[in-house]
């Protein structure tokens, strides 16, 4: 049975993105990215995440509040529901932007939805923010009726995408719409030659992930192989496309703290996958960019930046006759 999993993280490599995100990097290792508890214990990281892509998002957010159009996004009733919402970065940013609208934060992990409904309070969000537990791809129905669905870097966790989709569409209210962020471009922290190693380690970190995500894709219950054209698997789940649009992270060099923490946490997680994945030398570059007393380590490289684009599919459900 597998479950929404958080939007804000980006755990498969390819920033999203996430998510909950997201450089999401999934690997064969021990760790059960289908269990709550997985994703609970990176509550922080993700929030951290999602905080660090408040531009993106926020793009994303107002774009999407033409998309439904204004009148509709601003109208008290309108129902927009973020589904694998993490901890809830996302989900308050729809509640800012549409200003009279019920936001419901669904995903699995409660730990996570606890996080939501207290950033929720926190900003004064939480008489229209709530949260739903869900466990996808059983609990579609709990998802109710919506103006506006948001799912990010989910839909990948679920065994047949398009069926997936198909689903969320079932419950987008007429003239609505049906917003999926899926893949993007893989992120880029550094230059190609950074001094040590072989050049050009991010594309073959790339690579890697990549054949780890298909892996990932095939040992889910029920996969089914698909052609990931977002916008006719939209237009078969009885949808009308109605734009794609791909947005940029752009955090130059000199990153702060916070920035080159995550940078860090993005490498500490390829570093844990890397044995099978890469070879010797280039497991010997991560140790050394991981090394918090060397100069050549991701906390003091002064070339260290964060790149990242999200691509966000749309699609309208024909309006009532």
């Amino acid at each position: 049975m597998q479950n929404a999993q958080p939007q804000d993280r980006h755990d498969h490599g390819h920033g999203h993105g996430h998510g909950h995100g997201h450089g999401h990097g999934h690997g064969h290792g021990d760790a059960d990215h289908t269990d709550p508890a997985f994703w609970e214990a990176m509550a922080e990281r993700l929030e951290t995440e999602a905080e660090l892509r408040a531009s993106l998002y926020g793009q994303a957010v107002d774009w999407l509040g033409g998309v439904l159009g204004e009148e509709r996004a601003a109208a008290s009733g309108t129902r927009v529901v973020d589904v694998g919402s993490g901890p809830g970065v996302v989900a308050t940013m729809f509640a800012e932007r549409f200003g009279g609208a019920e936001v419901v934060a669904a995903d699995q992990a409660s730990g996570l939805l606890d996080r939501a409904q207290a950033r929720a309070d926190r900003l004064g969000l939480g008489r229209r923010v709530s949260t739903l537990a869900v466990d996808l791809p059983d609990d579609f129905a709990k998802l109710g009726t919506a103006d506006l669905i948001w799912t990010s870097h989910a839909v990948h966790h679920i065994g047949d995408q398009q069926e997936a989709l198909n689903a969320l569409a079932a419950h987008i209210a007429p003239g609505g719409v049906l917003a999926v962020a899926e893949r993007g471009l893989p992120e880029r922290f550094l230059p190609r030659d950074i001094g040590i190693g072989r050049p050009g380690l991010q594309a073959r970190i790339d690579a890697a992930l990549e054949d780890a995500f298909s892996g990932m894709r095939e040992e889910i219950p029920g996969a089914v192989r698909t052609v990931e054209d977002w916008p006719a698997m939209l237009a078969r789940a009885g949808l009308v496309p109605s734009g794609t649009r791909t947005f940029l992270l752009d955090i130059p060099a000199p990153l702060d703290p916070a920035a080159r923490g995550y940078i860090r946490s993005q490498f500490e997680r390829f570093r844990g996958q890397a044995e099978d994945l890469l070879d010797a030398e280039d497991i010997a570059t991560l140790d050394a960019l991981l090394d918090d007393d060397a100069e050549e380590g991701i906390r003091w490289r002064p070339d260290a930046f964060l790149l990242s684009a999200t691509t966000v599919h749309t699609a309208r459900a024909a309006a009532e006759s």
